[in-house]
């Protein structure tokens, strides 16, 4: 690397993503940028690679945040091994920008320890807000606003994430919530870090590493501005030129990289032409946010889903709401079939229900796309979003536009002609205006 940040040659970041649509937004966030970026839904075949040709950056698509401890371990594996032998300086664990999560269900703390064992002992690094997003992390604090334009609030008081189905955010101090996942102990780069001019990132981390005893297992970078992005992209290329290194967080990895090299501003337009045919959209998100988007949804048919049926495994229901949508498909009408019910249990209990609703909305996808392909496909909600695409299958996916901050619409690959080619939009729970899903028809 150069001394000016220039951008360097050749493959620079592999990432993994705990649900499709982090996956997706990291994608945007190169791609928009100019980086040749592809996102695979499995851990790409060197025949892949070959067919990809050379590349910036490669993603891989995948759903730990889901996932117990011993089923992420058994799911990582295979990307540590990945990320150990692609030759990529950095290396990205993606993760909710809300850091979401639990010792018993997308445990970061198990991610990090899984694909720290082909990487060596360094520290991970991480970042700990997207102010692109409304994501603040101050003195370990993580803050965030509900939606676009809104107010900002600690997370452990955020109106949705602290009341989250399955990982409830109960803390607010990082250092604190992923220590209680056995990711412990972790070091800070507070703001005054790297805010005064006098100061450098990576000289005030080498002596927070250099203390006697202090075996860190992570540095967590607050992260308030996007003025301090340039800062922290040199901080973690610098440390990637002497051995991999491994970063967790949000698309403000990406962003951080892309700032540091220089580049300040998309080299690609976001925009995206008005749908061909219907659209069909599935929101299995239960956030205010997403309520709000499907009352705003009005040249939909909607659909409502039994949320309680589906995560049962009503095989007759199924087969019910697949013919009824197909129909409506079939007459051109954009659909929109969501849940809005929280589910039917407590406890442990709700992960596990969370996530059977999640596999049969990809059931349900893939009864009424084989037979009535549509142009442009709408998932709305991180574990919808990764186990529904599962069931669908493509195998990797490359950037149309930007929907919205955090949303993109992306071209899907795959064998069966009745989905190769098709446009989808991912979106997680918090992520759009209310008029997102008719942008995602009338194009932006």
């Amino acid at each position: 690397m150069s001394a000016s940040g220039a951008m360097p040659p050749g493959l620079k970041l592999a990432w993994y993503g705990d649900d499709f649509t982090g996956a997706s937004d990291t994608l945007a966030t190169l791609a928009e940028a100019g980086l040749k970026a592809l996102l695979f839904l499995d851990v790409p075949t060197a025949a892949q690679l070959a067919a990809a040709g050379p590349l910036d950056a490669v993603g891989i698509a995948g759903a730990a945040r889901s996932m117990a401890p011993a089923e992420m371990r058994e799911a990582l594996a295979p990307v540590a091994q990945f990320f150990a032998a692609c030759g990529a300086p950095v290396l990205h664990y993606k993760c909710c920008s809300t850091f979401d999560s639990a010792p018993t269900v997308g445990s970061i703390g198990e991610a990090v320890r899984t694909l720290a064992a082909a990487l060596g002992d360094r520290p991970a690094l991480i970042v700990g807000g997207q102010p692109s997003l409304g994501r603040y992390c101050a003195f370990g604090q993580l803050f965030a606003s509900p939606g676009e334009g809104g107010s900002v609030y600690r997370i452990d008081r955020h109106p949705t994430m602290s009341r989250h189905p399955v990982t409830p955010m109960a803390e607010a101090d990082l250092r604190l919530h992923l220590s209680r996942q056995g990711l412990a102990p972790i070091a800070s780069l507070d703001l005054g870090d790297y805010e005064h001019p006098a100061s450098d990132p990576g000289d005030a981390l080498e002596a927070i590493l250099a203390v006697p005893g202090n075996a860190a297992a992570a540095v967590l970078m607050d992260l308030v501005s996007d003025s301090q992005l340039a800062a922290l992209g040199r901080l973690i290329w610098q440390r990637a030129q002497t051995a991999p290194q491994l970063c967790v967080g949000a698309s403000s990895v990406a962003q951080a990289l892309l700032r540091h090299w220089g580049v300040a501003g998309p080299a690609r337009s976001g925009g995206f032409a008005p749908a061909q045919g219907p659209v069909m959209v599935l929101s299995g998100s239960m956030s205010s946010l997403s309520a709000r988007q499907i009352d705003a949804a009005r040249s939909y048919e909607h659909v409502p889903l039994d949320a309680a049926k589906l995560a049962h495994g009503d095989a007759a229901y199924e087969r019910t709401l697949a013919d009824r949508i197909r129909t409506l498909l079939r007459g051109g009408r954009h659909v929109l079939a969501h849940t809005r019910s929280s589910a039917t249990v407590e406890g442990e209990g709700r992960a596990a229900e969370s996530r059977a609703l999640a596999l049969a909305c990809g059931r349900l996808l893939r009864q009424v796309l084989e037979s009535t392909p549509v142009g442009r496909l709408g998932v709305a909600g991180g574990d919808t979003s990764s186990l529904a695409l599962q069931a669908l299958a493509p195998s990797a996916m490359e950037w149309i536009g930007r929907a919205a901050p955090g949303v993109a619409l992306c071209r899907l690959h795959a064998t069966p002609s009745w989905l190769d080619g098709m446009e989808l939009m991912l979106k997680g729970g918090q992520m759009g205006g209310d008029d997102l899903f008719e942008t995602l028809r009338t194009g932006l």
